[in-house]
């Protein structure tokens, strides 16, 4: 089934997952020098600006042991980008952790736009009652919260906590909480096809999707285009799918590429562009 191809322009672009932490241990060092990136703040601007991305939300990368960094650095990269980048606070999995972003939300002069709960690297679910507190915290402030779901940079990853599956139980037990589904759950996209139809509150990322690297890129992209295209189908539209670029794994032209390459309508693009941002983080 051929790909349809538009070639109408879309006024903004909203990248809603980002990293980017200026540390040697980073463990996205490694996909930065693939990609034959320099992965400092003044290119990713250039980048942002370049693609057309006018806002992005800054998300805290990971160490080499796969910790993420302290959310002190997220917000000194978002102070310097002059209003370019908007904190997500990442939480551990842990009683501290939650107080942690907790307080960091109730601070008179907080700008958290969402929770990030990583899974796979922490190795938890997303139904561990050390998160109750966190869930009622960002229901009742309509804070959405992300998930990293599926493939991991780290071969000591859990696929098994990663599967975006896992995810059914707490929209089911939660229906106000605004859940994202990282990297569309890759592999799994017909899984968060499935839970973007069941659930109201349920959203899916397209970041860290179009990876370079394979000789067969090609046919990869091909094939991706294709199965976020059915996704889309099978969900009635994409009024819950959300642009994002993972820099640096992915570059923001690469995943503006992937999106004009869906067979979808200019209405769903510019959905998936900007429009399901703004309403989700409340931009």
């Amino acid at each position: 089934m051929p790909i349809a191809q538009s070639s109408s322009a879309v006024p903004e672009i909203i990248d809603a997952h980002i990293h980017l932490s200026e540390r040697r241990n980073d463990r996205l060092n490694a996909y930065a020098e693939r990609n034959g990136l320099r992965y400092n703040l003044d290119e990713l601007l250039r980048l942002m600006k370049e693609s057309g991305v006018t806002l992005g939300l800054l998300l805290s990368s990971i160490s080499e042991k796969g910790d993420p960094f302290p959310y002190g650095d997220v917000l000194s990269i978002c102070e310097r980008s002059q209003g370019g980048l908007l904190p997500v606070a990442t939480v551990a999995s842990s009683s501290e952790g939650v107080s942690n972003a907790l307080q960091l939300a109730r601070r008179g002069d907080s700008v958290v736009k969402a929770f990030k709960i990583m899974l796979g690297y922490g190795k938890t679910r997303a139904d561990n009652p050390v998160f109750n507190r966190l869930y009622d915290y960002a229901e009742s402030n309509d804070i959405p919260v992300m998930f990293h779901t599926g493939d991991t940079a780290l071969e000591n990853g859990s696929l098994t906590d990663a599967h975006p599956l896992t995810l059914d139980a707490l929209a089911n037990k939660r229906e106000g909480l605004r859940i994202i589904a990282c990297h569309f759950g890759s592999p799994w996209f017909d899984d968060v096809a499935e839970l973007v139809y069941k659930h109201p509150n349920f959203y899916a990322d397209i970041s860290g999707l179009a990876v370079g690297g394979s000789r067969y890129i090609k046919e990869y992209t091909e094939w991706l285009a294709q199965r976020l295209s059915n996704a889309i189908y099978y969900a009635g539209g994409a009024d819950k799918i959300i642009f994002g670029s993972d820099y640096p794994v992915t570059k923001p032209s690469s995943v503006v590429s992937l999106v004009q390459r869906l067979g979808i309508d200019t209405q769903d693009r510019r959905k998936i562009l900007s429009e399901n941002a703004k309403k989700v983080f409340r931009l």
